[in-house]
C-alpha cells in the first residue's frame, strides 16, 4: 500500500517537472496558395511569368531530348554497348549520365548565345518576354537546322500543305523540330551500323573457327567477347567514340 502512493506520488512530481521543462508550444507553419486580385498590370505579367516558368520546367526533358544532341549521342552509346555484347556493362545510367554531360557539352556555344542575347537582357528589362523568346529560339533553331537534311524539311514542308517558303526563316518550329529528330535518328543509325561493322566480324571469324572445329554447341558470343573487348580498349573505343561523336556536329 505504502509503495503505491509512493509510486503515485513520484508520477506526479515527474509530470509536474516536465511540464515546467517543457518549451512552450512552437506554431507550426502553413502554406497556402489563393487567388488574389491584381493590384496593377505588373502583378499579373509576374503571374503569367511563373505559370510559363513552370510549364518550360515540366517540358525541360523533352526540349533536352527533342530539341539537342542528345538522341543522337545516347542511340550511338547504346549501339557500342549492344556491338560489344555487354548487356550491363556500363549500366544504363551511366549511359544516359554520359550523354547528358556530352549534350551539355556540345550545347555549350548555343546555351551561351541563349543566355547572353535573351535571358541577360531580359533579367535586365531591356526586353520584354515576347523579345526574349524569340531571340532564346534563335539560336537553338540555328543548330537544329545544321544538323537537320534537307530531305527531312521538304518532307514535313509537304506534308504540311503549305506554301513553299521562299527562306529557311519563313519556317516553323513545328516543321523544324520534327525533321530535326528524323535526321538525328538516321544519322545515329549510320553511325551505329558503322560501329557494329568490326565487332560484327569478329563474331563471324569466331563462328566460323568454332564450326570448323566441330565446336557446335558453344555459344560463340561467349568466345567473341573477350576478343571484341581487347579490340576495343587496343583502340580506346570510348575516346574514339566520343571524338567522333563530337566531331559530327561540326
Amino acid at each position: 500500500m505504502r509503495s503505491g502512493i509512493l509510486l503515485a506520488f513520484l508520477i506526479i512530481g515527474a509530470q509536474t517537472v516536465f511540464a515546467q521543462a517543457a518549451p512552450p508550444d512552437i506554431p507550426l507553419p502553413r502554406v497556402t496558395f489563393g487567388v488574389d486580385k491584381a493590384q496593377s498590370v505588373e502583378d499579373v505579367s509576374v503571374t503569367l511569368e511563373l505559370v510559363a516558368l513552370l510549364t518550360i520546367l515540366s517540358l525541360a526533358p523533352s526540349i533536352v531530348i527533342m530539341m539537342t544532341c542528345f538522341t543522337r549521342i545516347v542511340i550511338v552509346l547504346n549501339f557500342v554497348k549492344q556491338a560489344i555484347g555487354a548487356q550491363n556493362a556500363p549500366p544504363n545510367q551511366m549511359i544516359i549520365g554520359l550523354s547528358l554531360f556530352l549534350t551539355f557539352f556540345v550545347m555549350a556555344p548555343t546555351f551561351n548565345r541563349v543566355n547572353e542575347e535573351a535571358i541577360q537582357p531580359y533579367l535586365a528589362h531591356e526586353i520584354n518576354y515576347q523579345e526574349g523568346l524569340d531571340k532564346a529560339i534563335k539560336p537553338i533553331r540555328e543548330f537544329m537546322l545544321r544538323q537537320t537534311s534537307e530531305q527531312d524539311l521538304a518532307l514535313f514542308i509537304r506534308a504540311s500543305r503549305l506554301p513553299n517558303p521562299s527562306s529557311v526563316e519563313e519556317l516553323g518550329m513545328w516543321t523544324i523540330i520534327p525533321a530535326f529528330i528524323i535526321s538525328e535518328l538516321k544519322t545515329a543509325f549510320i553511325i551505329g551500323f558503322l560501329v557494329y561493322i568490326p565487332f560484327l566480324v569478329i563474331d563471324m571469324a569466331v563462328a566460323s573457327i568454332l564450326m570448323s572445329m566441330g565446336m557446335m554447341m558453344l555459344p560463340p558470343m561467349m568466345v567473341s567477347m573477350p576478343f571484341k573487348l581487347i579490340l576495343f580498349v587496343m583502340v580506346d573505343g570510348w575516346s574514339l567514340i566520343v571524338q567522333q561523336l563530337l566531331l559530327s556536329f561540326h
